[in-house]
């Protein structure tokens, strides 16, 4: 069956919201459309990586100049680098392509049927297309970057520009172009930097529409309080609350952003952390403090800063809050945090913790949890899911993969009565598999009561007891029956009619469903049964 998820409001909502942050645009005057490509990031943090397989968040956009609305969204699997209405056509040529890191420069030319929105890959082979123009209705000359840096030294300073010509390009099909048309000889190229220029562009646009636009990027945890009101951590804002009116109340703002979000047990603050990313400075790399802070959520007050060492995953469970930090060397002690009413103090050693292995989030915990690996040597092998009992001894349960052949990865997580539902994929030398992805409900003596795999690893996933919702990072959002796991409903995420996918997912106090997106939104959805 298909899951309906009726979206009832949408918080921090704006124009070009699809795209995230973008990289070039262009206006087309004949057909009054707007093309943006832009970036939404990776679903990577210092905390989680498992599930960035497979994604890619180059986006392009186009737009109707009246209005702004978003007329198609196509995925890239690079980024953008040109953008080039076709002078007659309703087509729209858009050249993209990177550095592979290795070797290679690979991209693709993508032709955007703007009457149907249907995406063609017109080279045979990959190549990064550098710029795209439309010298006439017929030819479209392309600057194309060398294959390779083998023996090169000048590689990323040169580019090789050929004309191609069709009569019809509407009638360009999949890889038709090839290799032999773009041989040119090298010359030298300079790459442009356009992502000021665009935002300039973007924000006179949204201002003659009468609106406001900033950059919204990936909300990585949101939560539900009891009187309506919705708090948020995402990118460029340790935390925010939005009314139920659609306005926001407060927000923190923070230099990366906040990544998590646990609320206190008597719901009057909030504990957030930021990751810090080291940034280069006069030729060397810094790294500012990791920011770990507790919020009033009544008017977003910071309450108290904690400044460790070392960047830290929250972890929940009962009315403590718990620190695990990131990273870790083996053999060197990596010890928990743990706050409670009698304030901070150490506890027991749980190793390294990598962002494949070890992520472990579990929502409605009644006492923490943790992977650990049981080799010091080897952490990221043979892990089990561990409690933290009251007196703060961790306490094996049962091994995180049920399946002795098979390495798991972590993953988002509930507790459900005297039983945890859990998501993860399968670890594989050439990347996640189809159904290496799933969801399992174990008891806390490690038997398997159901699983569901699939072929899209999990981003969110939290329950109401009886059903439990899981997001995925196709833009899936799925509901399980939480006895069996046996699939009810079904569906894609959109917004006025655009794809998202969600990041973070939790069921408010009221029943409903508030979903984070990589966009930058929050949504709230009521859910048809």
């Amino acid at each position: 069956m298909t899951l309906v998820p009726f979206v009832r409001r949408v918080f921090g909502d704006g124009p070009f919201a699809e795209v995230g942050e973008p990289a070039l645009a262009v206006v087309d005057d004949r057909s009054r459309l707007v093309a943006v490509g832009g970036d939404l990031g990776h679903l990577q943090w210092s905390g989680s990586a498992a599930a960035d397989s497979k994604w890619t968040g180059h986006r392009i956009g186009v737009y109707e100049r009246d209005g702004l609305r978003c007329r198609h969204l196509v995925r890239s699997r690079y980024p953008v680098q040109s953008l080039a209405f076709h002078p007659v056509l309703p087509l729209l040529a858009v050249g993209t392509g990177r550095y592979d890191g290795g070797y290679s420069f690979e991209g693709e030319l993508l032709l955007i049927h703007l009457d149907t929105g249907d995406v063609v890959s017109a080279l045979r082979y990959p190549r990064e297309v550098l710029s795209a123009e439309w010298l006439s209705r017929t030819e479209l000359r392309l600057v194309l970057a060398p294959c390779d840096d083998w023996d090169n030294p000048h590689a990323r300073e040169q580019g090789h520009a050929a004309v191609i010509a069709r009569t019809d390009w509407r009638a360009v099909g999949q890889k038709a172009i090839e290799a032999e048309e773009l041989a040119a000889p090298a010359e030298p190229t300079v790459r442009m930097d356009l992502s000021g220029e665009a935002r300039r562009l973007l924000a006179d646009l949204a201002t003659a529409a009468g609106r406001h636009w900033s950059v919204r990027r990936r909300v990585w945890a949101v939560e539900g309080l009891a009187d309506g009101r919705v708090l948020g951590a995402l990118d460029g804002t340790l935390a925010e609350s939005w009314l139920p009116s659609g306005e926001r109340q407060w927000a923190v703002e923070d230099e990366e952003g906040g990544r998590q979000l646990l609320l206190s047990s008597d719901g009057t603050s909030v504990w957030t952390n930021a990751e810090r990313q080291g940034r280069r400075k006069g030729g060397r790399w810094e790294t500012s403090a990791p920011r770990i802070a507790r919020i009033s959520v009544d008017d977003g007050q910071v309450l108290e800063t904690l400044s460790p060492d070392v960047c830290a995953v929250l972890v929940a469970g009962g009315n403590r809050m718990v620190l695990r930090p990131l990273g870790g060397r083996r053999k060197h002690p990596a010890r928990l945090m743990l706050f409670d009413l009698d304030g901070p103090r150490t506890g027991p050693d749980v190793g390294p913790f990598d962002v494949f292995n070890h992520p472990f989030p579990v929502r409605g915990a009644r006492r923490p949890y943790a992977l650990v690996g049981m080799d010091p040597d080897k952490p990221h092998r043979d892990k089990w899911v561990t409690a933290l009992d009251a007196d703060g001894t961790p306490r094996r349960l049962f091994p995180h993969s049920w399946v002795p052949e098979e390495h798991h990865f972590g993953g988002p997580a509930a507790e459900i009565g005297q039983s945890l539902v859990y998501a993860g994929t399968v670890h594989h030398g050439h990347g996640l598999q189809p159904g290496g992805a799933y969801v399992v409900r174990r008891s806390l003596s490690g038997a398997v009561q159901w699983e569901h795999r699939t072929d899209h690893p999990a981003t969110a996933l939290d329950t109401d007891g009886k059903t439990v919702y899981v997001a995925y990072s196709s833009g899936a959002l799925a509901a399980l029956d939480a006895d069996d796991g046996s699939l009810r409903r079904h569906t894609h995420l959109e917004v006025d009619g655009a794809p998202t996918a969600a990041l973070s997912l939790s069921v408010a106090p009221q029943g409903h469903l508030l979903v984070g997106t990589v966009d930058g939104r929050i949504l709230e959805c009521s859910v048809g049964r």
